[in-house]
């Protein structure tokens, strides 16, 4: 059944376009090959983006203007590569949207630049992949690594921090983040005094390490973990007296709506930075929430949102009149518009996401844990990093 204000929006996107008689052709169809984990751990992510890509699609009423082919990487390189292969050569699409793995983006990248296919990335982060590995056919909608951290070095100087502790698990993601929160940290006059990179997939028991941060005396801790070692990880830290004596400050993966609920309590009063909260006062994000709500029955995460920009800035682009890989490649950079997570364009220097980063606490409302927000950045964007498009 269609929800009511997904048909409206539908309606009115159709009639919009017959009145400018825009060049789109609503016989017109696009292939997209969707990869992403359907299996692993990352699962829950891949199905989050799917959503929210599809709610794009019927939002501007041309669901049925795309071919689907969806294919599982399995968070494995060699599985994503092997997918991306049988998308653009068996199956023929026009342009790839997905991944979520850093890992798999790496690997598929000389592919799809090699065979001139549109890619939309709709999760990994990696800096590389938008600068010195950059490629015109290769448009990033989510995040960079850089980008989410940076912010939030300033931002905690101002509040008085002076002696940070940081924690990441021990892989490129990890490594990136805390090296950009770093950066900006200690320019802005703070001091590093330790910190931990933790065995990746792992580590189960953080007290060593606890411990370890609790023993410097720090004013906070600043940390990057995903997923479940999240939930793990914000757990013992509330577990093991920490949170009672030292704050707890974090990329906003560490409390991301899609999995705070299993944090609980623990999770209540972390501050984090992210591009996107569900809580966002807009009316963008308002109309958003209540359609991914009346279909999903759950609250969109910062996934569900990076797979309904994936889907927005590929409606607009086919919209434009952009046909085929190399036009449609040529239009994506171009999308700009206002959508959930606010302001969003595409720097043409690097092809990355161009948006406001969001610094907020969890906070506890009855038996509800949900975002307050604290303060924004607007419009961060990426240093080149070495990109030559």
């Amino acid at each position: 059944m269609k929800h009511p204000v997904r048909a409206a929006l539908a309606a009115c996107a159709v009639t919009a376009l017959m009145a400018a008689g825009a060049p789109f052709d609503a016989q017109a169809q696009t292939k997209v090959g969707l990869l992403l984990p359907k299996s692993s751990v990352y699962a829950s992510l891949g199905n989050e983006i799917d959503d929210g890509f599809m709610i794009a699609l019927e939002e501007a009423g041309m669901a049925g203007d795309f071919t689907i082919v969806r294919e599982d990487t399995e968070v494995k390189p060699q599985v994503g590569v092997a997918k991306a292969r049988k998308l653009v050569l068996q199956d023929e699409v026009d342009v790839i949207v997905g991944i979520v793995s850093s890992g798999v983006l790496a690997a598929v990248r000389d592919f799809v630049d090699g065979a001139g296919v549109p890619l939309v990335v709709a999760n990994a982060g990696n800096n590389n992949a938008t600068g010195k590995d950059c490629s015109k056919y290769i448009v990033r909608v989510s995040f960079s690594n850089g980008q989410i951290n940076r912010p939030m070095g300033p931002w905690m100087a101002e509040q008085g921090i002076k002696k940070v502790y940081t924690m990441a698990p021990d892989y490129a993601a990890g490594r990136q983040m805390i090296e950009a929160f770093t950066e900006t940290f200690t320019a802005a006059g703070g001091e590093v005094i330790g910190g931990d990179f933790t065995p990746f997939r792992k580590t189960k028991d953080f007290g060593p390490y606890l411990t370890k941060a609790k023993a410097t005396n720090p004013d906070a801790i600043y940390v990057f973990y995903a997923g479940g070692e999240a939930i793990s990880f914000v757990k013992q830290y509330d577990s093991f007296g920490i949170k009672s004596e030292i704050p707890l400050f974090a990329s906003g993966f560490l409390t991301s709506p899609l999995y705070v609920n299993a944090e609980g309590p623990a999770a209540v009063g972390v501050k984090t930075g992210l591009h996107y909260i569900p809580t966002l006062d807009t009316p963008e994000n308002k109309a958003f929430v209540e359609a991914f709500q009346a279909r999903f029955d759950r609250v969109p995460s910062e996934f569900a949102v990076q797979g309904y920009d994936a889907g927005r800035v590929l409606v607009e682009a086919v919209k434009s009149g952009a046909s085929g890989r190399d036009a449609i490649a040529a239009a994506l950079p171009k999308v700009e518009y206002v959508g959930p997570r606010g302001p969003l364009t595409i720097d043409p220097a690097t092809n990355n996401v161009v948006q406001n980063i969001y610094i907020y606490e969890t906070v506890a409302e009855g038996e509800t844990l949900t975002q307050k927000l604290l303060g924004s950045v607007a419009n961060v964007q990426d240093p080149v990093n070495g990109c030559a498009m």
